[in-house]
């Protein structure tokens, strides 16, 4: 992670984890807001549980109480999402972070699983979002489904010295001290769909098929002649800060929408126009490469809680660039399931991390669905916290899941491609070409280099990690040629 170099350490940002598909059936298919939305008023706000680690008691004698913390197994309220966490973000554990969960309502346990320990997605260095005082340093979180059990294990790794024991030739090797303050929070996000929904998605015995469903029809606005005004009222912070999410994407679709839909090539530029005549090059007036707008679930259709993040947007000038990452938190979910692990990984990122809001600009999940990240709008240049460093003049694209020794889906480099060729398009960038970003400091580049990336890079490029895991990297000369040609180049 921060300051340790990928080559030395072998520092990942996706391990190969233990979850297996719940379905082999990934195909693209979208998720209707009808599928996502949270019943109105019966919500679950979703909460977080926060258990200090304490020294484990070890049978290696190499291993001294402080290299080896961990939680017992013991009973704990319903969570899906986990991670570990430590007081100072500039502090590097140096070693394997494990865990175990019992699925909720059984006996039965999962066999020990990795929690990705570096996990560099973060803030650059200096901004107001790194230096707020309450960010710690933390693994990626990793998705366990419904659990009510838990058991955690922190080793520390050996540091590669040794020294002789006062008798024989027996050795002892010397491990790293673990960070402070180490703890494990388990994330339940809430609900994810109203009741009668998952019920007609279980009955149907098919999960993909719940999220067929055409969206619902928006509530009628209020008849302002039964509306009472007898007296103001202050309206609730959390409705006043989802408007302002809702309001972000002004002119691409109506106030409260659950999606922003698909656009043709057409009406695409005509879109680009209203949207940036003031900003656009001679050139981008004169031919506009850019991409048909995809179909992106908005903040809503998933179901933030905009109550959580800070309320206010932050932004950077245009987006040069696209790095790509994957979330490191397993493979093992259903597509059904996206809005909740989002909610959760919301939730660690900003209750846990100490972030002020979702790192990533966009999600894609193996079935191929767009997500709307961090707030503040989906065609502005939103600065996010992806990749340390160069966060600026970017936007960061997570894919759900970990692509280390697993090959992403058709649809998730297809859904890559479409939304870079669309946004890239907005700011003139061609997907195939190359840029400069100022590095704003880092593990790989020093601040204030100006480096030359490719447009659409991998978070490897810019930060020394395996991120976004091998086989997703593998794809991204492909996904570059098919954004440029979806931009009409």
């Amino acid at each position: 992670m921060r300051g340790l170099l990928a080559s030395s350490v072998g520092v990942t940002c996706a391990a190969a984890l233990a979850l297996s598909l719940t379905s082999p059936a990934v195909a693209a298919r979208p998720v209707s807001p009808a599928a996502v939305r949270p019943a109105s008023g019966a919500e679950a706000p979703g909460s977080t549980q926060s258990l200090p680690l304490a020294p484990l008691a070890s049978r290696d004698v190499t291993f001294a109480p402080a290299d080896e913390q961990g939680l017992p197994r013991r009973d704990v309220r319903h969570f899906s999402l986990a991670g570990v966490i430590w007081d100072d973000p500039d502090t590097e554990l140096h070693g394997r972070v494990q865990i175990r969960t019992r699925a909720a309502g059984t006996d039965t346990w999962s066999g020990w699983q990795d929690l990705e320990a570096h996990n560099d997605d973060t803030a650059d260095p200096g901004a107001a979002e790194r230096i707020a005082g309450r960010v710690h340093g933390a693994t990626a979180p990793l998705w366990v489904g419904d659990s009510d059990g838990v058991e955690v294990r922190v080793r520390a790794e050996d540091d590669g010295r040794a020294e002789d024991m006062a008798r024989g030739s027996r050795t002892v090797t010397t491990a790293a001290l673990l960070p402070a303050g180490l703890r494990v929070e388990l994330v339940d996000p809430g609900e994810s769909a109203p009741a009668s929904t998952r019920q007609e998605a279980a009955a149907a015995g098919d999960p993909h098929r719940a999220v067929a469903r055409s969206a619902p029809t928006p509530e009628p606005a209020e008849d302002p002649a039964t509306m009472d005004t007898s007296a103001p009222t202050a309206e609730p912070p959390e409705d006043a800060a989802a408007m302002d999410a809702s309001a972000a994407n002004a002119g691409l679709a109506a106030p409260g929408a659950t999606e922003i839909p698909a656009l043709d090539r057409q009406q695409t530029e005509q879109e680009l126009f209203a949207l940036r005549a003031g900003e656009l090059t001679e050139r981008q007036r004169t031919k506009p490469y850019i991409g048909a707008r995809p179909r992106i679930v908005t903040r809503r259709g998933w179901g933030a809680d905009e109550g959580l993040r800070e309320r206010k947007f932050v932004y950077t000038k245009k987006v040069k660039a696209a790095f790509v990452h994957h979330t490191a938190s397993g493979n093992g979910y259903r597509c059904t399931q996206v809005p909740s692990l989002i909610r959760g990984i919301y939730r660690y990122h900003v209750k846990s991390m100490g972030w002020r809001d979702i790192g990533y600009n966009f999600l894609v999940d193996k079935c191929g669905n767009i997500y709307e990240g961090r707030a503040g709008g989906v065609a502005k240049a939103v600065l996010g916290a992806h990749t340390l460093g160069f966060n600026t003049n970017s936007m960061g694209i997570a894919v759900v899941g970990s692509y280390g020794s697993k090959k992403p889906p058709a649809a998730v480099t297809t859904a890559v491609a479409r939304l870079a060729a669309w946004k890239l398009g907005l700011y003139g960038a061609n997907p195939r070409g190359k840029t400069y970003l100022k590095s704003g400091g880092g593990n790989r580049y020093p601040k204030g280099k100006k480096v030359r990336l490719n447009v659409i890079s991998g978070h490897r490029d810019g930060f020394a990690t395996e991120c976004p895991g091998r086989q997703l990297y593998r794809k991204l000369g492909s996904t570059r040629t098919t954004a440029a040609r979806l931009q009409g180049r």
